[in-house]
């Protein structure tokens, strides 16, 4: 009963858009949230009179344009950013850098500003550059935390935990599938081999269900056929982590997520592994842990990917105005 009555203040910064609606409802019809925060740079008035009506707890509140960031950033616990454009078919992730990038930076800047101590949970894509900007233009402030900021990756995890159930006719509920290393195809890493309860597949089989969990953002932009990616599932996944966060937060124990962070686990400087999470964020990283042959090579294979999209990110914030 005590979570239930803990006051928590939620920020979404790109409110209005394909994840930050459904996102917004999925955070109002929570217990968890006491205030929610809604930012975009149109139509948030609109958004947060609609969920206003909504019978549960939490009140709306909305905030249009970067002169009212500030006030809607006041007092936030938690920032879930989804701000950002999506991908159309035949785009990579790596293709909206110079938009989001951005729009990203810009957003972390009025975090370091107005709520230094929040829980940062960054959706914008791509996620393996925008977490080192976030984390970069925080530092710039001097109010970097590693154990504050995230990158959500939790629908790499819900999509592994669908696609294994289907395969084996197991509830997806009960199943869970860690999922490591970044957020953009082959830095996408499934630990089958440590999925609970324990699953085996042939060889080509376990090969055809890596490259589907690492491909199914883009079967998603190819069946919206030009409408846009995936938001529905985005806003699931991205309420999972919110939830869990604040749970960990509200004395929780044994709240374990995946997560993009700052990480000493490989010779990458952010890398997702799980992590326990706590009242401060990140309580404690649990590594890698116990890897197949061929999640091994996985791993070795992300490297150079996954630091070339780190730097990218860094070297923005370093040559930005």
């Amino acid at each position: 009963l005590i979570s239930l009555f803990h006051n928590a203040k939620v920020a979404v910064l790109g409110a209005s858009g394909g994840i930050g609606q459904p996102l917004s409802l999925l955070l109002k019809n929570s217990p968890l949230v006491s205030e929610l925060s809604l930012y975009d740079i149109a139509h948030t008035p609109g958004v947060a009179a609609d969920l206003s009506h909504i019978e549960t707890r939490a009140t709306v509140t909305g905030y249009m344009g970067a002169d009212q960031l500030g006030a809607a950033l006041k007092g936030c616990e938690v920032v879930v950013i989804p701000a950002g454009v999506p991908r159309k078919p035949g785009m990579t992730r790596d293709d909206l850098f110079n938009t989001n990038a951005t729009i990203v930076a810009t957003l972390a800047d009025a975090c370091a500003r107005h709520c230094p101590q929040a829980m940062i949970c960054i959706i914008s894509n791509p996620v393996n550059s925008t977490i080192p900007i976030t984390s970069e233009v925080m530092k710039k402030h001097g109010v970097y935390n590693p154990n504050r900021v995230f990158g959500v990756t939790t629908l790499d995890i819900v999509r592994a935990n669908t696609f294994v159930a289907e395969l084996k006719g197991l509830d997806p509920a009960r199943v869970n599938v860690p999922v490591v290393g970044g957020h953009a195809g082959k830095t996408i890493i499934p630990l089958i081999s440590r999925c609970t309860p324990k699953v085996e597949f042939p060889a080509d089989q376990l090969s055809a269900l890596t490259g589907r969990i690492q491909e199914a953002g883009t079967e998603v932009v190819k069946a919206k056929a030009g409408a846009g990616s995936a938001t529905l599932s985005m806003a699931y996944a991205g309420a999972r982590f919110t939830f869990s966060l604040l749970d960990a937060m509200n004395g929780k124990e044994g709240v374990v997520e995946c997560a993009f962070v700052r990480s000493e686990e490989t010779e990458c400087k952010y890398f997702s592994t799980p992590l326990l999470l706590g009242k401060n964020g990140i309580e404690k990283n649990l590594g890698l842990g116990k890897l197949s042959a061929f999640e091994e090579k996985l791993v070795a294979e992300a490297m150079d990917e996954l630091k070339g999209s780190i730097k990218k990110g860094e070297d923005f914030v370093t040559n930005m105005k």
